[in-house]
């Protein structure tokens, strides 16, 4: 097998490293720099280890085993298999936006040969790789699907910064789009994934089963969400209350929080919107999206309601925000909901500056035409929200960073005292 990865991301560039263990690999990405980038053997996403990049990079296409990385498409024609990572967003009304992977099966469908594989790991709603993307390749190549060329599907399961959970000790489902190739596909995997495979009867089981994983998580924040303003209105901290609750075996250890990032916050639309297209309404679903998303303008308005019991004028008063990412330690910014405390905010007439050592002030710049440092401020603030329980800001001196009596609200829920609220 010669592999091809499609997408150098956060999802493809682990799992390229992973196969250039016993493969030959080419990592295939649009972004010339982010090529550059990693053919130099650094990897500005965190994902994987510099001294593990250099040690599976090749300097050409040819070697028998190794990590070519390039975005000239002609070094991937002698490839047999094709993997494609490319992310699955929504578009501002929360529509699925499946234009990276049309993309992605037409860039494909330019160097497919008969007897090839293109393996999707996207997260979609069922029956998106064969309805959708297959016919693409189908138009590009001229094959035929199922005679020429065949599909599989193996849901990524990266969780973006976890140093424990990596690809190869996180069980993948596989499927294929028939039975010898899912056979095909799941001993592929199963080759690299020491935690092991599990093969899904057919693709739309595997596309459903993943999509479900997110959309679970999504309802269980939900809920205690919920419960958090539920308790707030009682006075009752959320957090004892969770850990009371957490004393039995089988109850649930979720916490509250701003679901953001690029699954749990985008992937019960896909499944959403399948639903409706079929002629279902899936109201629990969407009632746990509207809830999620509400959760940045409600920390807002908590934070505003502190400082006015504080005596504090909020009409240009300062609020320093910490952290930017959808996560802790980690610089992935994609979908955070932190821009949505900030948007609240500023919506008050309260200036904001933001401080995450973790985030690229470049790509935060693109994406939310905002402002980051990654240098602590030296000014004081009238609050400070930590949004994000980056390691660095759980031993901040807030006492200094505090203009008078500030307020300092905790959405993480890690710094104990040091809050006057949390979520």
């Amino acid at each position: 097998m010669k592999i091809a990865i499609i997408g150098l991301g956060y999802v493809g560039l682990p799992l390229a490293r992973l196969f250039a263990t016993k493969y030959s690999v080419v990592g295939f990405d649009i972004n010339q720099s982010r090529v550059n980038e990693l053919n130099s053997g650094k990897d500005s996403t965190l994902e994987v280890e510099d001294a593990l990049l250099q040690s599976v990079l090749k300097k050409n296409a040819s070697e028998d085993i190794g990590l070519f990385c390039t975005t000239n498409l002609e070094d991937a024609k002698d490839c047999n298999c094709y993997v494609i990572t490319v992310p699955t967003p929504v578009d501002r009304n929360n529509r699925p936006d499946l234009a990276p992977l049309y993309k992605a099966s037409e860039t494909v469908g330019k160097v497919l040969s008969k007897g090839d594989i293109v393996i999707y790991e996207s997260t979609v709603y069922p029956g998106v790789t064969e309805d959708e993307c297959v016919p693409v390749l189908e138009k590009i190549s001229g094959l035929k699907f199922n005679e020429d060329f065949y599909a599989g599907y193996s849901p990524e399961r990266i969780n973006p910064g976890d140093k424990e959970h990596t690809v190869e000790k996180i069980l993948k489902v596989t499927a294929g789009s028939t039975p010898e190739i899912g056979k095909k596909v799941d001993d592929l995997y199963k080759s690299v994934i020491a935690a092991g495979t599990h093969l899904a009867p057919t693709i739309k089981v595997a596309e459903a089963a993943k999509v479900i994983e997110n959309s679970q998580r999504d309802i269980n924040i939900a809920f205690v969400n919920e419960l958090a303003k539920i308790f707030n209105c009682l006075n009752i901290d959320t957090h004892d209350v969770l850990e009371a609750a957490g004393t039995k075996w089988n109850f649930l250890p979720f916490k509250p929080g701003l679901v953001g990032g690029h699954c749990i916050g985008v992937d019960p639309y896909y499944l959403a919107q399948k639903a409706q297209e079929v002629g279902y309404h899936p109201e629990i679903i969407l009632a746990g999206r509207r809830l999620n998303d509400s959760m940045g303008e409600y920390v807002a308005s908590q934070v505003v309601k502190l400082m006015i019991k504080k005596g504090i004028v909020v009409n240009g008063a300062k609020v320093l925000m910490l952290g930017v990412t959808f996560k802790e330690n980690c610089p992935d910014v994609r979908n955070t909901k932190i821009v949505d405390v900030i948007s609240a905010l500023k919506e008050y007439s309260i200036e904001v500056d933001i401080y995450d050592p973790w985030a690229s002030p470049e790509e935060v710049k693109h994406e939310y035409r905002l402002n980051v440092t990654n240098i602590q401020p030296e000014e004081k603030y009238n609050a400070i929200i930590l949004g994000v329980a980056h390691n660095e800001f759980k031993n901040l001196n807030y006492e200094v960073l505090k203009a008078g009596n500030g307020v300092v609200y905790d959405v993480k829920g890690v710094l104990g005292e040091l809050a006057d609220s949390k979520l």
